[in-house]
């Protein structure tokens, strides 16, 4: 049993938070869902996505007939999934007559829905459809890099929303360090037209260049994939806020520094006493008393000599 101690005031709860242990926020994890109908292409294309996410994904294979997230009360089955989860990245894949090959990537805060975005998937390519040297096939847990090109990622706001969302889900865990030999691949994302952006994912081969720099080479190993946007969603302005809300840091105390075994420890700087330069008066406590004493004894003895035994 673990004992759970209640800040009672605001001072208690200020003082438990500054010996609270650092949060370091874990990579987060991806969900993938089927809608009630799905083609063989989306099939395929969840199926490379939750390949290159496998390290930190889990997927559903069951069709799912009440998920309308772009509609009012649409998304609590996500939500309930995220919960069940423990997921904060969506992809839900879905097909119509009217939305052929459809691609829901979202995000949730909280475990609700933060914001969406609804692309549709052309000109897709595989993972097994390309042939290469698989000793260059992407290692388990590697970082990717990603490159952008097109003015419009900075112009038009629905690219700028996909670009969030893409660096959002291939992102994994945040390092601090990295190592050249655990970068081994690449997104390429061009921006087509202001709604469509061709999507690769290349392989990086390091050759030797003569210089303590290496050369690289980009070798496509799928999937590659159109996306048009379609549908987004941008999150609520107070839902923003919140989510981007970052823990209070102390304030520094000058002169102040915490040692492991004496705890807080402080410097105060008092300047030279300079005591020849000092002037004394007369008016001394210390005097006052020695005068008092003198007087008291004097008076003691004047009244002996005129009433003498």
């Amino acid at each position: 049993m673990v004992a759970i101690r209640v800040p009672k005031s605001q001072r208690a709860k200020r003082e438990l938070l500054k010996h609270a242990p650092k949060l370091v926020e874990t990579g987060k994890k991806t969900l993938i869902l089927h809608g009630t109908k799905t083609s063989a292409v989306l099939n395929s294309v969840l199926a490379d996505l939750f390949h290159l996410k496998r390290d930190n994904a889990v997927k559903y294979s069951k069709k799912n007939d009440n998920i309308r997230p772009f509609e009012s009360g649409g998304e609590t089955s996500l939500e309930f999934f995220s919960l069940k989860t423990d997921c904060s990245l969506i992809v839900y894949g879905s097909h119509s007559k009217k939305r052929p090959n459809n691609l829901v990537l979202g995000r949730t805060y909280d475990h609700h829905i933060y914001d969406l975005i609804e692309v549709g998937v052309e000109n897709y390519k595989s993972i097994e459809s390309y042939v290469y040297d698989k000793k260059l096939a992407p290692k388990l847990g590697s970082k990717p890099f990603f490159a952008f090109i097109g003015e419009h990622f900075e112009s038009v706001e629905e690219l700028k929303h996909l670009k969030e969302v893409l660096l959002d889900l291939f992102r994994g865990e945040v390092v601090e360090n990295l190592n050249l030999a655990g970068v081994d691949r690449i997104f390429v994302c061009t921006a087509i037209s202001p709604t469509t952006v061709c999507m690769m994912h290349c392989a990086l081969r390091l050759k030797r260049s003569g210089t303590s720099i290496p050369r690289m080479e980009l070798v496509e190993v799928g999937p590659s994939m159109d996306l048009v946007v379609r549908r987004h969603r941008l999150p609520v302005e107070s839902l923003k806020k919140e989510a981007m809300r970052t823990a209070d840091h102390a304030k520094k105390m000058k002169n102040v520094t915490k040692d492991p075994v004496q705890g807080k420890l402080g410097k105060v700087y008092i300047p030279d006493q300079q005591i020849a330069k000092m002037s004394l008066s007369n008016d001394i406590k210390g005097l006052k008393r020695e005068r008092r004493e003198a007087k008291k004894n004097k008076d003691h003895s004047k009244k002996r000599k005129i009433n003498p035994e």
